[in-house]
């Protein structure tokens, strides 16, 4: 019995189609990710391809890495829904997918009979995942645009100075929360489709995501009836949890129960505040943060970040530097991490961020660089023109 046969080196999805219909980010992150376990990914695109291949600068060989970043591992066909030939070859790719994958406004694909219940009735087998801004029902106008989320869920609301504007996230956070979310869906489909032989309609949408997501705040608002509030960078509920002032730049202490405070506090030099009866516990702590916070503050002035960043944590006591994403790419390769892996061979090998997930079995596959638009068109089309075996 060869590797394959054993399952050494398979990946996971590997058998299992995927007619990707999404473009942008939520949609082309999943199937991404998909596709890193092996899947085998169809990116369908329009006659002028992915929104995100124009989304510039950066460029790497006039490629925006903003497209890049998420679209490797694919094949890419370009289709125009509204040519009946072309569009009858996405319906016959969809009819022999495993996975189909879109993030259309809400029945949008209908009018091209690319629709759930047109799919699923000649591919009752089919898991059929649908991301959107705001659900299918009240919210299906709505525009699902990661920023809009952002606003209308009231992460804005808790980003930023107490005394200044909301600012938004420095990613597109709900898009790849929901990409994220919409491939665990995908997966539980496909365990329900082991069990029963029939597939389902995945649905996610942006909101419910980031209310999801933003976990402890909302839970304070519907189980405590507290409304959070922007803190800049402190915690509600913890402290010390934030950056604080060392002699040449920002360290980040949290020090999150009482043995880390009383760490800190060693370390530091200033063992007594770890027995101050205001400072004792992490709701004392808490709600004395504007009397201790100087005192710490007074003690971490007197060396670099980097000084107490090594001392604290050979103590015990999480802490990390604020790093560029250089610094901090630079420190997972220190960390033996491998963040970095080429994607394809030779001269055409793209550089792309490793995928997160380790697998002691059936590693993550970095064969195919990010497509060109249609590069595959030739191959995909003679495929679908064929007979099905």
């Amino acid at each position: 019995m060869d590797d394959s046969e054993q399952g050494q080196g398979r990946r996971p999805l590997e058998g299992l189609l995927v007619a990707d219909f999404s473009r942008i980010l939520a949609g082309p992150y999943a199937s991404m990710l998909l596709a890193d376990m092996g899947a085998d990914v169809v990116k369908v695109e329009g006659p002028d391809g992915d929104d995100t291949r124009t989304w510039s600068p950066p460029l790497r060989d006039g490629v925006a890495t903003y497209y890049l970043g998420m679209n490797r591992n694919k094949r890419s066909i370009a289709l125009d829904f509204r040519d009946p030939d072309d569009r009858a070859l996405a319906q016959e790719l969809a009819a022999r997918a495993d996975i189909v994958l879109e993030n259309f406004r809400p029945g949008g694909l209908a009018k091209f009979g690319l629709d759930y219940d047109t799919v699923a009735a000649g591919n009752p087998a089919v898991v059929y995942a649908s991301i959107s801004g705001f659900g299918s029902g009240g919210g299906a106008a709505l525009p699902g645009y990661d920023l809009i989320v952002q606003a209308i869920s009231g992460l804005m609301s808790l980003t930023g100075d107490p005394d200044g504007p909301p600012f938004r996230s420095g990613i597109s956070v709900f898009d790849v929360m929901s990409g994220m979310q919409a491939t665990i869906g995908i997966l539980a489909a496909l365990q329900h489709r082991g069990r029963t032989g029939r597939g389902q309609h995945v649905e996610v949408n942006l909101l419910s995501t980031a209310l999801s997501g933003m976990v402890n705040h909302t839970s304070a608002y519907v189980a405590g009836h507290v409304v959070p509030h922007r803190m800049g960078n402190a915690h509600p509920s913890l402290f010390p949890y934030e950056p604080l002032p060392t002699a040449d730049g920002d360290l980040i202490i949290t020090a999150g129960n009482n043995g880390q405070f009383a760490n800190l506090c060693k370390v530091l030099g200033v063992p007594d505040l770890a027995e101050d009866p205001r400072f004792g516990t992490n709701q004392e702590r808490t709600a004395n943060r504007e009397q201790l916070r100087p005192l710490l503050v007074e003690r971490l002035r007197t060396r670099g970040r980097m000084d107490w960043f090594r001392e604290l944590l050979d103590a015990g006591v999480p802490c990390g530097p604020i790093n560029t994403v250089e610094e901090g790419v630079a420190f997972a390769e220190q960390l033996g991490l491998d963040p970095v892996v080429r994607v394809g061979e030779g001269d055409s090998a793209v550089p792309s961020v490793r995928n997160p997930i380790t697998f002691s079995e059936s590693p993550a596959r970095y064969d195919l660089p990010p497509p060109a638009l249609d590069e595959h068109g030739g191959q995909l089309r003679a495929w679908l023109t064929a007979p099905r075996r």
